[in-house]
Order: structure tokens, then C-alpha cells, then sequence
């Protein structure tokens, strides 16, 4: 029978397992600001560095900051003088495909890698967390799993 970890390590591995968080959510960041940069330049959307330096730091929020970046391409291309439906459809796809390779591909590989959060954990937690506490479940979502899973595997390591 092990004894229970003392408070400070249990603090210093949540702190850690934190840090880790940040790092792969700034990754993720900076994975998407690739993604949109690449993608703006395609379609030539103006001030596409711009843009894409602003979807990569609203990142940050979930559910939401992709969105929010979407104004700026979407009226970008909207007020560029000629009536170009397809360039602007061309937005929105990017934009659709941004979020579903972002949500399902990169966001879980990136915490998994970085946290060794389980794929799994990292593509349900939001989800379930979403579900049980809308709006707060699926922005603190990432970060609990990380302590959750930084303490289980400590845990596992001192039986």
C-alpha cells in the first residue's frame, strides 16, 4: 500500500501538467495561423497575413474564436468591390475544413503529444464536458485532462 502524495508534488505535477496544456494549445494555435495563412494566400483574400495572424491568436477561445476569425476574410472578400460569390464560398470552406481538421485531427493529436492525454479523452472531453456544463465544460475541458491524466499517471508510477 502506497502512501497518499503530498500536497506540494501533487501542485507541482498539475502545475506541470498545466504548463504542458499551454504549450500544446499555443502549438495548435500556431498550427491553424499556418493553415489560414496558406489558405487566404490561395484563395487572395487581402490582409490575408493579417487575418491569419488573428485566427491563430482567437484560437485560443474555443467554439467561438474560429468563428469570430471568420468575420474578417468573410467582409474582406465581401467588400472587395466585385460580387465574387465563389471566392467568398472559398472562405467558408476553408473555414469549415480549418475547424473539422482543427477539432478532430490536430487539436487531440497536439494534446496527446504534449500532455499524453489519450486521443480519445481529448476528442470526448470537450464533448461530455460540453454537455454537463455548456458553455465552461468545453473551455476547461482540455486543461482538466491534462491534470487528470498528469496525476493518474503519476500515480500509476509511485504503485
Amino acid at each position: 500500500m502506497s502512501t497518499p502524495a503530498s500536497p506540494p508534488s501533487t501542485i507541482r505535477t498539475a502545475g506541470t501538467a498545466l504548463v504542458n496544456w499551454w504549450r500544446a494549445a499555443t502549438l495548435d494555435c500556431l498550427i491553424v495561423g499556418v493553415l489560414w495563412l496558406i489558405g487566404l494566400e490561395l484563395i487572395r483574400v487581402p490582409l490575408a497575413p493579417f487575418w491569419a495572424l488573428l485566427g491563430a491568436i482567437l484560437q485560443i477561445i474555443p467554439t467561438f474564436g474560429g468563428m469570430i476569425a471568420l468575420i474578417g476574410p468573410v467582409l474582406s472578400v465581401a467588400f472587395q468591390g466585385s460580387e465574387d460569390w465563389w471566392r467568398l464560398g472559398l472562405v467558408l470552406g476553408l473555414y469549415g475544413l480549418i475547424a473539422i481538421l482543427e477539432g478532430l485531427v490536430i487539436g487531440p493529436y497536439v494534446l496527446h503529444r504534449t500532455t499524453r492525454v489519450p486521443w480519445w479523452a481529448a476528442f470526448l472531453g470537450p464533448i461530455v464536458l460540453g454537455i454537463v456544463i455548456p458553455f465552461w465544460g468545453v473551455l476547461l475541458a482540455p486543461p482538466v485532462l491534462a491534470v487528470v491524466f498528469a496525476l493518474r499517471d503519476r500515480h500509476r508510477r509511485s504503485q
